[in-house]
């Protein structure tokens, strides 16, 4: 792909390649590194999904920076990437585990309903996978959750409000920056998350943007996205899948991550700390000067943290 000019690029170390699959009425995208063949019963497929407003190719630093070669599969969920589906105005939760479910069936990727996998998510992702985690249990083998923190606890009083913001949102046309060039997206890249290295912005600016008929860069993800959801995030629902969790678990997160940034004071701490004590097998890692773009900022420890869990 074009790289932004005068920018050191980024080189992989491991080529993707892509396969196209689908899935309830849409073309999945999915970045797949390494081959079937690579497939053991000690070391099955590691599928990573990523979080909001991000694509399944920024796992490359991180699946550079493995050991090991493995097979590791990464989507696009529909609406971000070069995932296509249907013109929607609205994105639903379940509609992510409906669409991973249907992923790991598929022969395309070499999976099916009865290949176990290694599930990994970062934020978004990390919530989507500990819900599937907790009915699809048998095709789980290790879990990885990269600060899925989940949302601060909602009240039933909360909820015209939110449908009422709904309907509004409905009614307001959603729009993301475009960029003159690629340099730009990576600068934006950037300051998004100023620990993320010059090279590892202009590898990921063409993946993160396309080049549309206006001349302008656009954002690969649905301005859709942006809409507030008027379904209100159920805690207690949540946590009881939490509980019947059966994989071993690894939570990982930066040293660095300000949650209070995201939520506030609606999410302490220790409204979170008792949610994951919930989890039945375990583990945290929390990694040095990182935020919460923990394949972004420290993709060589993150790498080390997974490995040593999914191989233990």
């Amino acid at each position: 792909m074009q790289s932004p000019a005068n920018i050191p690029n980024y080189a992989p170390k491991r080529h993707a390649h892509s396969v196209f699959v689908p899935v309830r009425g849409h073309r999945y995208h999915c970045h797949v590194w390494g081959e079937a063949s690579m497939v053991t019963p000690e070391r099955p497929p590691l599928v990573m999904v990523h979080g909001w407003m991000d694509v399944g190719a920024s796992f490359q630093f991180v699946v550079d920076a493995l050991k090991q070669d493995r097979l590791v599969i990464a989507p696009d969920w529909r609406g971000y990437g070069r995932t296509e589906g249907p013109a929607t105005d609205s994105y639903w939760f379940p509609d992510y585990l409906g669409d991973l479910d249907a992923l790991l069936d598929s022969p395309e990727l070499g999976l099916g309903p009865d290949r176990v996998i290694d599930l990994a998510g970062h934020s978004m992702g990390g919530n989507v996978v500990m819900s599937f985690a907790a009915v699809r249990f048998a095709r789980i083998r290790r879990l990885i959750n990269l600060e899925g923190f989940g949302l601060p606890e909602t009240r039933p009083h909360h909820a015209p409000r939110r449908l009422a913001q709904w309907l509004d949102d409905l009614k307001t046309p959603q729009r993301l920056k475009t960029y003159d060039n690629l340099a730009a997206v990576a600068e934006r890249l950037r300051s998004n998350n100023p620990r993320l290295a010059e090279d590892k912005a202009a590898w990921l600016a063409p993946h993160w943007s396309r080049l549309a008929e206006d001349g302008q860069w656009h954002i690969q993800g649905d301005p859709a996205h942006k809409r507030t959801n008027p379904m209100l995030y159920r805690k207690d629902e949540i946590l009881e899948g939490w509980k019947l969790i059966q994989a071993p678990t690894l939570w990982v997160e930066g040293a660095d991550t300000d949650v209070a940034r995201f939520w506030g004071d609606s999410y302490p701490r220790a409204d979170f700390e008792a949610r994951i004590a919930l989890v039945p097998k375990l583990s945290k890692a929390n990694l040095a000067d990182c935020g919460h773009m923990l394949h972004h900022d420290q993709p060589q420890a993150l790498a080390a943290a997974i490995e040593g869990f999914l191989d233990s």
